[in-house]
């Protein structure tokens, strides 16, 4: 789908309160570890609390305060599902099973009917945020060697424990915005703290099959 979206559900706005987050402080690095996380210098005119997914970037940044977000880096659609627009998280759910629509099983007949919340090889991880009413998800993965790539359908691949702290920092009504946008490489008021990114492989046929397109 392309263009702008129009969510269809009328959610509560987010309230523009700080979030907690490490701080910029020797022990930030330490933190954050060698994951591709980092704090980070975000245009003031996004408010605390929003989420920007930015697929050029490949990166979700959530704003703390103006001035300031945690970057992650993400998977993102690719160039076949690909959309922008603003939507609000819907539900969260912790190990959402995972079911292909009809359009995936007509497409990879040797995908599963359903894989229930919690397998390791449930495709979106740990945690889920519902976007609006749409079947865009962000949420983790049981691939995190996809993490950086353009590999979905639409929605937006964290790594397990990036989305895991990501859901306890986001309520229900938090806004969304999907852009083409970068955010990268730019000088704004705070110098972010930053790290590498690592990730792991392994998976079986099924499930390798499935994270090349889905």
């Amino acid at each position: 789908m392309r263009g702008i979206l129009k969510f269809a559900l009328c959610l509560p706005a987010v309230v523009a309160a700080a979030v907690s987050y490490p701080q910029d402080s020797a022990n930030a690095q330490f933190f954050w570890g060698a994951s591709g996380r980092s704090v980070v210098g975000f245009p003031k005119s996004y408010g605390a609390g929003q989420i920007i997914v930015s697929f050029r970037d490949r990166r979700l940044y959530h704003v703390t305060r103006r001035g300031r977000a945690v970057s992650y880096p993400i998977a993102v659609p690719k160039p076949s599902a690909r959309w922008s627009g603003a939507l609000r998280v819907s539900m969260k759910r912790v190990n959402p099973p995972w079911t292909p629509t009809p359009k995936m099983r007509r497409q990879k007949p040797w995908l599963p009917a359903t894989v229930p919340g919690g397998h390791p090889k449930n495709p979106m991880g740990n945690r889920a945020l519902y976007l609006g009413s749409t079947l865009y998800r962000i949420h983790g993965t049981d691939a995190p060697w996809t993490i950086g790539k353009n590999v979905s359908q639409g929605c937006i691949r964290m790594h397990n424990s990036h989305v895991a702290e990501l859901y306890s920092r986001v309520r229900i009504g938090t806004r969304v915005v999907a852009t083409y946008k970068s955010y990268a490489g730019r000088s704004y008021a705070y110098a972010g703290v930053s790290s590498s990114s690592s990730a792991s492989t392994g998976g079986d046929d099924w499930q390798r099959r499935l994270t090349r397109g889905l």
